[in-house]
């Protein structure tokens, strides 16, 4: 994941704080046809300074934000998306009386872009001069604030006070225009994509703001708006006259322009940077993008031309993808685009893809010390051997095992359970509310050729996961298989990453070469340069145990060689007694890529025998699991321990 902030430039400080608008998108899933037709929506953090937030975090900066939410589900997942995002949220204020803004946005062409805004009575309009934290605003280096947030007097009241705190702080505001008619009343509700109407008095509103800016950014709608009129070098030289700020006129697919003095004769006389023709898929956030781009370069003082060129490459990378903030560039993202040449369907670049799934994944884990308990076929021979067809006794038995988990975690985010959703579906909703790391597997057991559970598409299977749970595939594959063997499980792999991506899971790849011919030294790593070399970058490998060290210095070569930014290796156990688990523990700890293990039937199996046969009662079953866990875990943080003392 990418780091969140530059951690040698003003570390007890933020770069910038934004206030303003943060709500829910939902944006329209089907592409091309009208929003009464779409089917289906995906749920992202939105608004204008949220989303700029998210950008600049993103890019390298600290940043913070100012707003309310409701006191609701949609507000609470702003707010744990921010702290994933890295922004700070001291700022954002549950609102009991409100509900979360909402905007439904779809992709009809190229130039259409439906929107409807859900903003009656929010939490964000209501926010206020007294919810404006002096000391929070003063932390920062600049603040963001925009047009929307001048619409009513409460938000108006704020955001003059916060700028005021800003500037006898010494720091600089910027001001984002941000004019959306329908949030001043001046158009229909079902217009909320229109940009411009023309208003006396909505001029005269964004004016008062002007004497204390000191960048100004808008699209020519934008500057004809705030500067009275349609002309828009008049209306440059009118924001001048009230501001000696640096203005910013985005022009779409044309670039930017910024003039940092009077303003020129032409408007193609300021200062511009490089620009990046691609093909427009959703215009929606692009001028976020580009904020939080242009930010990244004014905020470390970069020269202009600099400053317009970032800009413009992270509106160009927004607008080739679905979504706002979630489509905002990582600052190595950016760096490979400025970097290199692509496609003008930019989305169509697995490169670029790749590298902005992997360096905006939310959640690094430095060590991951899982029970794997989404075993199913081998609880059926367990309930065959005791006589029994009582599938709910294995469905308790998973929920002790979740218990035990908990009962030895107490919250450590490091530890994690597999679960299935045939006997394990109580245990994985109860998990829910656990900040554990869960993964769920979709192969049907022992399957090969591989073969998915649920739906014969696999993707429609995985839109019912919850967006945490991370798929986890078996796959019994070795390098000598037959060509046509290995030709339909390359296929089924393909499918199932398609999927994991399309429905933004993150996707454990188990293999298992073993059971089906002769393993060496370069086994496993020849299976892995092969799957990465079918475009297939898994989140996480679970691999087989060996005391090989000569295995695992190829593995890990051939993972770092494809993917450096891989999550890393879990260790399987394969049934092994303890001590044998144990000893493959302390042989792959010496690799850093190998992050902890995730096994299973060593820990439950004679517990869940014992259990199931009624020997022993829930409180011995949980504490016999508790410490089969404990001694795993204690063996892999010693041989970590020794690991770095070495």
């Amino acid at each position: 994941m990418a780091q969140r902030y530059d951690q040698n430039y003003g570390e007890g400080r933020l770069d910038i704080v934004t206030l303003g608008r943060a709500g829910i998108d939902l944006y329209g899933e089907q592409v091309g046809g009208r929003l009464e037709d779409m089917a289906s929506f995906a749920k992202y953090i939105g608004g204008s300074p949220t989303n700029t937030a998210v950008g600049v975090s993103r890019l390298g900066l600290r940043a913070g934000l100012i707003t309310r939410v409701g006191a609701d589900h949609f507000g609470r997942f702003i707010q744990e998306e921010l702290a994933r995002e890295g922004v700070e949220t001291r700022g954002v204020i549950e609102d009991p009386e409100r509900l979360t803004a909402l905007a439904i946005l779809g992709i009809r062409d190229p130039d259409s872009f439906p929107l409807i805004f859900y903003r009656e009575n929010c939490a964000d309009m209501a926010l206020c001069a007294d919810d404006i934290d002096p000391d929070f605003v003063a932390s920062a280096d600049a603040l963001l604030i925009n047009g929307t947030h001048l619409s009513k007097p409460g938000v108006f009241a704020a955001s003059l006070k916060a700028a005021s705190v800003m500037k006898a702080a010494g720091g600089r505001i910027v001001f984002d225009i941000d004019y959306r008619p329908v949030l001043w009343g001046l158009a229909q509700k079902a217009n909320g994509e229109d940009r411009f109407v023309a208003s006396a008095e909505v001029t005269a509103a964004l004016q008062q703001i002007l004497p204390l800016c000191d960048l100004i950014v808008g699209t020519e709608e934008e500057i004809h708006i705030l500067g009275g009129t349609t002309e828009t070098l008049n209306a440059l030289r009118a924001i001048r006259a009230i501001s000696p700020a640096l203005l910013v006129c985005k022009r779409g697919a044309g670039g930017c322009i910024a003039y940092p003095g009077s303003i020129p004769a032409s408007l193609d006389e300021g200062i511009v940077g490089r620009g990046f023709p691609i093909e427009v898929f959703n215009v929606l956030g692009a001028g976020d993008a580009f904020m939080a781009g242009f930010l990244r370069g004014w905020l470390r003082d970069m020269p202009l031309e600099k400053c317009c060129e970032i800009a413009n490459a992270c509106g160009a990378l927004v607008v080739s993808r679905h979504g706002c903030a979630p489509a905002m560039a990582s600052w190595e993202e950016l760096q490979r685009f400025l970097a290199g040449k692509w496609p003008h369907r930019l989305r169509e670049s697995q490169d670029l893809e790749q590298l902005h799934w992997s360096t905006n994944r939310h959640g690094e884990r430095d060590e991951l010390t899982v029970l794997a308990i989404d075993h199913r076929s081998q609880f059926d021979d367990l309930l065959a051997d005791l006589g029994s067809s009582d599938a709910q006794r294995v469905s308790r038995f998973k929920d002790l095992s979740l218990r035990a988990l908990h009962e030895l975690a107490d919250g450590d985010s490091c530890y994690g359970m597999l679960l299935d959703g045939r006997f394990g579906a109580r245990a994985l909703e109860a998990a829910a509310d656990l900040p554990y790391w869960i993964g769920r597997p979709i192969e049907v057991p022992g399957s090969r050729p591989l073969r998915f559970e649920g739906s014969p598409d696999v993707g429609m299977t995985l839109r019912d996961w919850p967006v945490n749970h991370v798929v986890k595939c078996l796959v019994f594959y070795h390098p000598d298989d037959e060509p046509e063997l290995r030709a339909q499980q390359d296929r089924q792999l393909l499918r199932l990453f398609d999927a994991c991506r399309s429905t933004r899971h993150e996707f454990l790849l188990e293999i298992i070469a073993s059971k089906n011919g002769a393993v060496g030294s370069e086994t496993i790593a020849q299976v892995i340069d092969h799957i990465y070399a079918l475009g297939i970058y898994p989140d996480w490998w679970k691999l087989e145990p060996t005391t090989d060290a000569a295995a695992w210095e190829a593995s890990e070569a051939a993972i770092l060689r494809h993917d450096p930014l891989c999550r890393g290796i879990v260790l399987l156990g394969l049934s092994a007694p303890q001590d044998e688990v144990l000893a493959g523990i302390v042989a792959a700890a010496p690799f850093p890529l190998v992050k902890g293990f995730a096994v299973g039937r060593t820990i439950f199996h004679d517990v869940a025998h014992a259990w199931m046969s009624g020997t022993i009662d829930d409180d011995v079953a949980v504490a016999r699991l508790c410490e089969n866990l404990r001694v795993l875990v204690d063996g892999w943080r010693g041989a970590r321990r020794a690991r770095v003392a070495a």
